[in-house]
């Protein structure tokens, strides 16, 4: 505090700070870099642990019987699907009251803003289906849920026979201490968000559904189950949520302690545990699966059923069955043991999950990085833009430079107008808000003039909304003021890091792996962009920092870690998809990505693109 208290010294450490500045900058930007990559060095992380008592411990005794059934089950199920083309509402009404629940249907719709042609769908109408356990051990206000949803074709029948065959046998013990739900939701994610809105009486996204009959306690953890095959060779616990949301990493120690238990294989981003962390392949796996956690985080969409209960404070995780690792087999009556486990865990609990993290990546499932651990590498990139905003504004303040007869730089240091700062700023954000609204307003207009589908003209006008923007805002600063000034530029440059500084520091509070892939392609906009740069090298530099950019080469990264690597031309159509999705699960589910690009990042890039233009 002396150092920042005394004058002279403050004095010389900012003359330091601003003299160093871009060498500092530079070693910041690799630190932060260099220490993300770092985190997925097993000496480096944590290893996970139990931190609730009430679940402690894994003794439990698992005594679920009924695999061959519960495949006998699903078989049926299938085979009632396929009579009625959808949902066997009935049949699922009349089979789970033989099993001893309270059953109750709900049914639901929703119109598309746009047509969805990846599930080739506009209007949805569609029934969820779910029994209650009631408990017979206490007051019946705490819930847990199991739920499976009802997949076209012959996906995820196996899934709803195991969750019958469960019903069936939860219902023969005395030792539950809270409600079980066992839903079978239609339509994926847009049948769970009607049940979730009706069951806690909200509607923020204007579905259209009907009051729910019957009720549990408030629900404190839910399981999704997806099983697509006869045979599983490993289990795949899938944790990301709406707007990067994550469960308490309680719920996925759970899941490991219990695979560990009973002896099944398991993973997470479909990927397997190795324990030779010492060699580079070995840390190179362990980077591929954090990083494939951090795409899949960043992207905001909710990645099973799971994630929209994460909205409602609800702990949740989707289970998901693979049959990939031929070497090994895992039948449907283990699956079962092991869902049993976790629910008698949960049963346990005396209040809700919170002793765990709530934010922490996850390399393998027997080690996590918490949140101590890697906002660091997010903190080097951000400090990176207050060295910059520093510098700036000790040239703003410097006193004018004097010439040889004692006269100042009067044009150099003329204050610059309001309007040549406000005008880039205000002109910017309409940019922005055009990006946001006009795709989804314009589109009957679109279709009508040009030969293209809904979809299409909500991506294309987009795109067009987009890339119109590089000329809209192009010297703004001369709209309305004339010529821009030297200190003009400055002063619209230091607004904007100090903008680009807070929204990437609130959207890493939210949603870390979203702000530090921003953080990644922004900050060296942000760092190196003035007038005097070459202006076609650099504008070509900033285009390709972009966010439209960025997602598209995210998209092509996102393949290679899955390895699964595409073309061009199929990585441009799954990126035109990307766009319609993101802007789809906006209003479908809320997701918060799409506005915060259109009305803020990309907002704040045309004020850098702005400045390089600058005259």
């Amino acid at each position: 505090m002396g150092l920042l208290s005394d004058p002279n010294r403050r004095r010389a450490l900012i003359n330091l700070l601003t003299r160093l500045n871009a060498p500092i900058c530079v070693l910041c930007y690799f630190a932060g870099v260099c220490w993300f990559m770092g985190l997925a060095f097993e000496p480096f992380t944590l290893r996970t642990y139990m931190s609730e008592n009430a679940m402690g411990s894994t003794m439990v005794e698992e005594r679920f019987p009924s695999g061959e059934r519960a495949l006998a089950t699903g078989r049926e199920f299938a085979a009632h699907k396929k009579k009625v083309g959808g949902m066997p509402v009935d049949w699922l009404v009349k089979t789970m009251q033989a099993r001893g629940l309270e059953v109750f249907t709900q049914s639901f719709s929703r119109t598309l803003p746009f047509p969805d042609e990846d599930k080739e769908r506009y209007i949805v109408k569609g029934t969820n289906v779910y029994g209650i356990l009631r408990a017979p051990r206490a007051a019946r206000t705490e819930a847990l849920v199991l739920s499976a949803p009802c997949s076209p074709g012959d996906n995820n029948n196996q899934a709803v026979g195991l969750l019958l065959g469960l019903a069936h046998y939860f219902r023969g013990q005395i030792f539950w201490a809270k409600d079980i739900i066992f839903l079978v939701n239609e339509h994926d994610l847009i049948g769970m968000q009607a049940w979730l809105e009706s069951y806690h009486h909200t509607n923020t996204t204007g579905m259209d559904w009907s009051p729910l009959q019957g009720r549990g306690g408030s629900i404190q953890a839910a399981l999704s189950l997806e099983l697509s095959s006869d045979v599983i060779t490993s289990l795949d616990i899938v944790l990301e949520g709406l707007n990067g949301q994550l469960p308490n990493l309680d719920l996925a120690n759970l899941f490991y302690a219990f695979c560990q238990k009973i002896g099944v294989l398991c993973t997470i981003q479909g990927r397997l545990q190795r324990n030779d962390w010492d060699s580079v392949s070995g840390y190179s796996h362990a980077v591929q699966t954090m990083m494939l956690m951090v795409m899949k985080q960043a992207s905001g969409r909710p990645w099973g059923d799971h994630g929209l209960f994460l909205r409602y404070h609800i702990e949740a995780a989707s289970i998901k069955g693979i049959n990939s690792f031929r070497q090994y087999k895992t039948d449907i009556t283990t699956v079962g043991r092991l869902l049993e486990g976790m629910f008698r865990k949960l049963n346990n609990l005396l209040e809700r999950l919170h002793q765990s993290y709530f934010f922490y990546l996850m390399p393998s499932l027997s080690h996590f990085v918490s949140i101590g651990y890697y906002m660091p590498a997010f903190g080097l990139l951000a400090v990176i833009l207050l060295l910059r905003a520093l510098d700036l504004w000790v040239q703003f303040v410097s006193p004018p430079a004097v010439t040889a007869d004692g006269v100042g730089d009067v044009e150099q240091q003329s204050s610059p107008g309001a309007l040549s700062v406000l005008t880039p700023l205000v002109i910017s954000h309409l940019t922005g808000a055009a990006l946001y609204i006009l795709p989804t307003r314009f589109q009957e207009i679109a279709v009508e003039h040009f030969p293209v589908s809904e979809t299409e003209a909500v991506v294309l006008t987009a795109i067009a909304v987009y890339t119109a923007g590089l000329a809209l805002p192009h010297n703004t600063h001369r709209l309305l003021s004339g010529e821009g000034t030297e200190q003009g530029w400055r002063v619209l440059k230091l607004v904007a890091v100090l903008y680009l500084a807070i929204l990437l520091g609130c959207t890493a509070l939210i949603n870390f792996s979203l702000g530090f892939i921003l953080a990644l392609t922004l900050v060296p906009v942000a760092a190196f962009v003035t007038p005097h740069v070459p202006k076609t090298l650099s504008a070509v530099v900033l285009v390709i920092l972009s966010p439209a950019c960025t997602l598209l080469l995210s998209v092509f990264f996102f393949q290679e870690l899955q390895e699964m690597p595409v073309s061009f031309q199929d990585g441009w159509l799954m990126y035109l998809s990307v766009i319609s999705q993101g802007i789809l699960d906006h209003h479908l589910y809320g997701s918060l990505v799409y506005p915060l690009i259109a009305l803020m990042v990309y907002p704040c890039w045309l004020l850098f693109w702005n400045i390089l233009f600058w005259k």
